[in-house]
């Protein structure tokens, strides 16, 4: 029988001990008797698929191995599960374990004790070590450094500095972006599929720049990627609410930069079209696809991810765009065999998830026949608003100060939220400040809306008159049509404890 060596090396640093080192550590220990050495180098000690190590364990089955012995016991493990599980094997077999630096003697209680104490230690440094690695990426990321990947189609690398820090950034490809441009243009025109994109590009004979084929996969992933589109403040929305983590402040988001969209620190098993916990950073590079044309596509797929075409009587037109308001999820639709047939459910309720529900019973044809009156209602008012406003300026300096305007809004929004978040407990002094810092803020809130509805009168007026007409014949729609209506007037709604909150999007 023989002395095992066994040795270990994830990375070589110059402040780790080599292999070779490692080894002529535990060759001191065997004294000269005959022994087999074993190493494992470039593979980490989270768990034991190492090829060095299984075959060792595989001598000791076999009996070939009286001892092992290393050079400190975290190059055999720093898992607590695999540490006990080498033991025991190592007891059945009547093999000792020998730590050279460490001089653990597992023939007694309190070796064995403080060997499992070490072993803990062990595993912890390698937890604290990945939160550190993660923490580090996240922090880079922040700061817009180029973190490697596969780089978006219509860009290349080119070298840049950020915070004196060299790193890469993307740069737009113009043969490439054209491309992407036609895509979005096209995905934007709601008579256009997917498949009807893949098919125009394949029939007109424009190719993929860089070899691979058109698949409606490929370009859904495209259409969904915020690294193209120009940012400004109603993409800051949109993002917002649904529920993204936004690094940057609403008065950055300029129309200029592009986006980069993160996993988030949080883990997750959500949808891809699922944005909540996602963090959102300003890219270095610049956009290329308007934030109209691209805000266009991303609800677009959203729904399409969100709403589905087959049993139809079952469904509702209002499926993907009614959200439950406690945990963010959408409300899907439950058949019963009742009189009301169909109801509104949190999809992360009962078995689905965590989620207790939006606090009420959401019966489908109530919630349909109180939307549609409140379409109406918004429609009539667009109308009266409409007709004492004046026709507005659409130059570049009118746009420009209608999007400050809106980041103006957002920072009020976020202003309110945060003073009412401070009511609970507030003395009377505090309260009173609050209630009159509310009540100003909330004046100039109602200016900046008129002001911002007034600037979009021209763009939206003949798009309402067009859905108007559609909300008089309404029951004569088929139900595409009626999606078609929400998907253009709503963003979202929030239904929770009897409470309906609607984002409009006029």
């Amino acid at each position: 029988m023989y002395d095992a060596l066994y040795a270990r090396q994830s990375i070589e640093k110059k402040d780790s001990i080599s292999v070779e080192s490692q080894l002529e550590y535990c060759r001191y220990e065997t004294h000269g008797e005959a022994c087999i050495e074993y190493t494992d180098k470039g593979f980490s000690g989270k768990d034991t698929n190492r090829p060095g190590f299984e075959k060792m364990m595989n001598d000791i089955r076999t009996g070939k191995i009286k001892r092992v012995i290393v050079y400190k016991l975290d190059r055999i493990s720093r898992s607590i599960l695999d540490f006990a599980n080498m033991m025991e094997i190592f007891q059945k077999y009547h093999v000792e374990f020998v730590s050279s630096t460490e001089k653990f003697d597992t023939s007694t209680p309190i070796g064995r004790a403080m060997l499992n104490i070490c072993i803990v230690f062990a595993q912890l440094e390698r937890e604290t070590i990945q939160k550190r690695v993660s923490d580090a990426y996240y922090a880079r990321c922040k700061r817009g450094f180029y973190m490697g990947g596969r780089i978006p189609y219509g860009y290349r690398l080119t070298n840049t500095v950020i915070d004196n820090v060299r790193t890469s950034m993307y740069e737009e490809v113009p043969e490439e972006s054209e491309q992407l441009k036609l895509i979005y243009s096209m995905f934007a025109d709601t008579d256009n599929s997917l498949g009807d994109i893949v098919r125009y590009l394949n029939e007109h004979q424009i190719k993929n720049l860089r070899g691979a084929n058109w698949s409606t996969a490929r370009i859904s992933e495209m259409l969904r990627n915020p690294v193209y589109v120009e940012a400004d403040i109603d993409v800051y929305q949109f993002f917002q609410s649904q529920g993204a983590n936004i690094y940057n402040p609403a008065s950055d988001f300029t129309g200029y930069n592009a986006c980069y969209l993160y996993k988030g620190t949080v883990s997750t098993t959500r949808k891809q079209c699922d944005l909540s916990d996602k963090e959102i950073v300003l890219a270095p590079h610049k956009g290329f696809i308007p934030s109209k044309t691209w805000l266009a596509c991303r609800i677009r797929c959203l729904n399409n991810r969100q709403s589905t075409k087959t049993c139809k009587p079952k469904n509702s037109w209002l499926v993907g765009k009614v959200k439950c308001g406690n945990c963010g999820y959408a409300l899907i639709i439950r058949k019963a065999k009742t009189k009301w047939g169909r109801y509104f459910v949190c999809s992360q309720s009962g078995n689905h998830g965590n989620c207790k529900g939006a606090g009420c019973t959401i019966y489908a044809d109530v919630l349909e026949e109180y939307m549609l009156g409140a379409i109406k209602e918004r429609l009539s008012e667009f109308s009266a608003l409409k007709e004492g406003l004046l026709s507005c300026v659409t130059d570049t300096g009118e746009a420009q100060k209608n999007m400050t305007k809106k980041i103006r809004l957002t920072q009020i929004e976020e202003e309110i939220e945060e003073l009412l978040s401070k009511v609970s407990g507030a003395g009377g002094v505090l309260m009173k400040y609050i209630d009159e810092k509310v009540s100003e803020l909330d004046t100039e809130r109602k200016a900046l809306r008129e002001e911002i509805v007034t600037a979009n009168v021209t763009d939206t007026e003949g798009k309402i008159k067009q859905i108007t007409n559609h909300v008089k014949a309404w029951e004569t729609l088929s139900f595409e049509d009626r999606q078609a209506v929400v998907d253009t007037l709503i963003k979202v709604i929030r239904i929770a404890d009897g409470n309906i909150e609607i984002t409009w999007n006029i």
